[in-house]
Order: C-alpha cells, then sequence, then structure tokens
C-alpha cells in the first residue's frame, strides 16, 4: 500500500508542478552511501560494517541528490527508513567528497531497458565547509 500511495503522489507532482528551488544536473558519478547508526552505549552515530550501498547519482543540485541504487537494504537495515542519516561518499572528477544527508523519497525503477534498482532522493544536510566549496564549484560548471 505505501508503494501506491508514493507512486499517487509522484504523479501528482508531476502533474501540479515541480516546486524544486534548487536546479538539477543531470549527471552520473558514483556513490558509497553508508547507514550511520548509534554507537553502543553512545549518542554518536557511525556507519557499520554491512551498513554500504554503492551506486550512481541521476542528477544533483546545490541541495540535494538523486542515487540510483540496487537495493535499499544495508546489513538488514532500511537506507530509507525515517529518520535515517546517509553518509554519503561522492566520487567527483576531483576527488572524492563526504556528505551526510537524509533520505525524502525512494521508488522502485522497473524500466527494462534502463536504470535498474530504486531512486532515492537525498537531501542534504551537511558537510565540511571545504567539501560544500568544492561542490558548489562542480555544480556551477554544470550550470555553464
Amino acid at each position: 500500500m505505501p508503494e501506491l500511495i508514493r507512486s499517487i503522489v509522484n504523479r501528482l507532482r508531476d502533474f501540479v508542478g515541480n516546486r524544486r528551488r534548487a536546479p538539477r544536473h543531470s549527471v552520473r558519478l558514483e556513490v558509497e552511501l553508508a547507514l550511520m547508526v548509534p554507537s553502543p552505549g553512545s549518542t554518536s552515530r557511525s556507519a557499520g560494517p554491512g551498513l554500504r550501498v554503492s551506486g550512481y547519482t541521476r542528477d544533483i543540485s546545490a541541495t540535494g541528490l538523486a542515487v540510483i541504487v540496487p537495493t535499499i537494504r544495508a546489513g538488514g537495515k532500511y537506507i530509507t527508513g525515517s529518520n535515517q542519516t546517509l553518509q554519503i561518499t561522492l566520487a567527483l572528477p576531483s576527488g572524492p567528497l563526504e556528505i551526510y544527508g537524509t533520505p525524502v523519497r525512494y521508488s522502485p525503477l522497473e524500466d527494462p531497458g534502463g536504470d535498474r534498482g530504486y531512486l532515492v532522493g537525498v537531501q542534504i544536510e551537511r558537510m565540511s565547509v571545504t567539501h560544500r566549496t568544492t561542490f558548489s564549484a562542480y555544480v556551477e560548471t554544470l550550470r555553464k
């Protein structure tokens, strides 16, 4: 049932219009998503072993990423669960960046001639100042 509701909302979004604030740029970059989980007896969060999924971007913007992954489960946990934080390693041509984000939507891809797996929309929450500068410069080059 949740898949049906998600499908209806996605179609409604297409019908009503696109309210995105940051322009998206189609680019395929390799990514690794690591599910951040609380450390036992601690409030800090880290990526445990086996909690990683590799994929690639469909598009990026200054505020988010659309990532295609083969599965939405890592180590028996859903990477798209509510209140999840993902540590994302994004392979830019200038080198890898580390981004922290939250999944905001996902949908299965069923195009037999195209991408397979799941499309996961991730909202960027934080990254280091250096990585933010590098990322913003890269996104700006895609505009031109």
